[in-house]
């Protein structure tokens, strides 16, 4: 098997016109450097050198090596300080998954302080939905996650980063818009838009109201919260979301009002594969999550 001490020395003493000048330049004495360079000929096959009294040169076969010994050599250096710059968290990538209301609203603040002390670690952002957010880190394509918290979270880390209160959606033009909140004795009047019933926030949401005996008037159901605010803004109906995505329906001119009696409330937080090491990006990331 050909080592890296074998190849530099090859390289030291190519570079060289005797064994004794390559010997100090490598700081090895000159029969631990002729054993080198014999068990390298031995595993090639031929001799890499002539060696007469005075001086060493290389053979043929020696000169066709020693462009590939010094490119082999320039390759293991680098992909030494390649690692030891992953390890020193001066170079590196991250892959996270967060679900599109996190990812446009906390995720951003809590990635620039983590970009400001590990300033080349590239980091990739898959915003998805919560299922496919826990999916993503279940299989390994993601090492963290930001989500809610869900009943199914075998195999997963999970720890609280905030708590979130679901809040009531409406056009500018709804009666209830003028108020500054509301209850779900008066959400429960209006006809109502939800998430498919597939989606954990409409599930969360279908136990709470059948818990405290509300009952709604679901007209319409979408797939993604962007459809959501559509419907919302002409007019089909109100709706009900985590406060989490307050800014994103605050941005396309709807109203959001706090739910004063007996709000619905979900902790959302990271999660990690309890089996899986992570890597030092992710587990600088993680630890500083934690720490706050």
């Amino acid at each position: 098997m050909l080592s890296y001490k074998q190849l530099q020395a090859f390289i030291t003493l190519a570079q060289s016109t005797t064994f004794a000048e390559a010997a100090e330049k490598i700081h090895l004495s000159q029969p631990a450097l002729s054993s080198a360079i014999k068990k390298l000929e031995q595993f090639l096959g031929g001799n890499l050198f002539s060696r007469t009294t005075r001086k060493v040169q290389l053979t043929h076969e020696g000169r066709e090596f020693l462009p590939v010994a010094l490119r082999l050599s320039h390759d293991w250096e680098s992909a030494i300080a390649d690692m030891q710059d992953l390890f020193a968290m001066q170079r590196g990538k991250l892959t996270i998954a967060a679900m599109p209301s996190f990812a446009s609203s906390v995720l951003p603040a809590m990635l620039k302080t983590f970009h400001q002390r590990w300033s080349d670690i590239n980091i990739s952002v898959r915003d998805v939905v919560m299922e496919e957010v826990i999916r993503l880190v279940r299989e390994g394509r993601a090492e963290l996650g930001f989500t809610f918290e869900a009943e199914q979270l075998e195999g997963l880390d999970f720890h609280s980063l905030m708590s979130n209160e679901f809040v009531a959606v409406m056009s500018s033009s709804h009666p209830l818009s003028a108020h500054k909140q509301v209850v779900w004795q008066q959400i429960s009047q209006f006809p109502i838009v939800a998430m498919n019933r597939g989606s954990s926030i409409r599930k969360w949401i279908e136990q709470f109201t059948e818990l405290n005996q509300i009952k709604l008037n679901i007209v319409a159901e979408a797939n993604q919260l962007a459809t959501l605010g559509e419907f919302v803004k002409h007019e089909l109906g109100i709706s009900v979301v985590p406060g989490i995505c307050e800014a994103q329906f605050s941005s396309n001119d709807l109203v959001c009002l706090p739910i004063s009696d007996g709000n619905l409330k979900k902790n959302i937080g990271i999660i990690r594969a309890s089996r899986k090491s992570l890597s030092v990006p992710a587990q600088a990331l993680w630890d500083s999550l934690i720490e706050r």
